[in-house]
């Protein structure tokens, strides 16, 4: 399906994602900007990630995609150890760059942000971009990006004991959420239902944002927010206001991921905490 290049204001879709982007990326640096060193230690999840992990990743990933956009030769290298590791390499590759001084660190992140707005305004029209997946548009690598960086985020806010603000920007995570239906099914061996679904959730500015067919019987409802902690799998669904009408669509929220590779652990509940 083609992907329109402009938005009804006129602006280009590109434009609009990489601004979530750089809002989304902004708002998680003034949360570690002036943490103290061993503030960069503070544990963020179960597995034991800290806060210099969560940006480590984030900044490896933007090198990555850079690199796929530039420097193909590289990058290509980059797919053979990713193809002999597919487990462990992303990881593994960023807790290398959580070694670094968290000074050096940030300062890392922020020019590989530049470079990679810049370069995904680079890329010409019609042209994808290859990836450890399928190749991607530049508006769908940039609103990759923005699913992770708004998954790390989370768990940096939480870990910290920030308020989280929800805005419009969890629409590109449920988006990505439910484009990857089929992966879900795919990454844990099960055969993707014929059944289609309609999404129909609520933003945090009350809009209401829309996938699948009207008349689909399969549904999923509730807030658009909740939606998107369900997709990166920060939320049990037992503690979100997310709710399906079908088996089918039941079942999709119990394993729904927007996020490539394998699930991880399931989230616990709240209460089990």
């Amino acid at each position: 399906m083609n992907e329109p290049t402009t938005n009804p204001g006129g602006a280009s879709v590109l434009d609009a994602v990489l601004s979530d982007l750089a809002a989304e990326s902004q708002q998680l640096d003034s949360w570690v900007a002036a943490l103290p060193a061993d503030g960069w230690a503070t544990v963020t999840t179960p597995e034991g990630w800290t806060v210099a992990s969560q940006i480590g990743h984030l900044h490896w990933t933007d090198q990555a995609s850079l690199a796929a956009i530039t420097d193909q030769e590289e990058f290509g290298r980059g797919m053979k150890i990713a193809a002999s590791n597919p487990t462990g390499y992303v990881d593994e590759a960023a807790e290398e760059m959580a070694l670094l001084p968290p000074e050096e660190l940030l300062a890392g992140w922020r020019e590989g942000r530049v470079a990679l707005d810049a370069a995904l305004r680079e890329v010409p029209a019609g042209e994808k971009i290859p990836w450890f997946g399928p190749p991607m548009s530049p508006a769908s690598m940039a609103t990759a990006r923005i699913m992770e960086t708004w998954a790390h985020s989370h768990d940096v806010g939480e870990a910290l004991g920030l308020p989280i603000p929800q805005t419009s920007r969890a629409k590109h995570v449920c988006h990505i959420g439910v484009r990857a239906r089929g992966f879900a099914y795919l990454v844990r061996g099960e055969e993707l239902p014929t059944d289609e679904v309609r999404v129909e959730l609520t933003g945090p500015d009350g809009d209401l944002w829309t996938w699948g067919p009207e008349d689909a019987t399969e549904r999923v409802t509730g807030s658009g927010y909740d939606f998107a902690l369900l997709a990166t799998r920060r939320r049990h669904l037992d503690d979100l206001d997310v709710r399906a009408e079908g088996d089918s669509a039941a079942h999709w929220l119990t394993i729904a991921q927007a996020f490539a590779g394998m699930p991880g652990n399931d989230p616990v509940r709240l209460a089990d905490r």
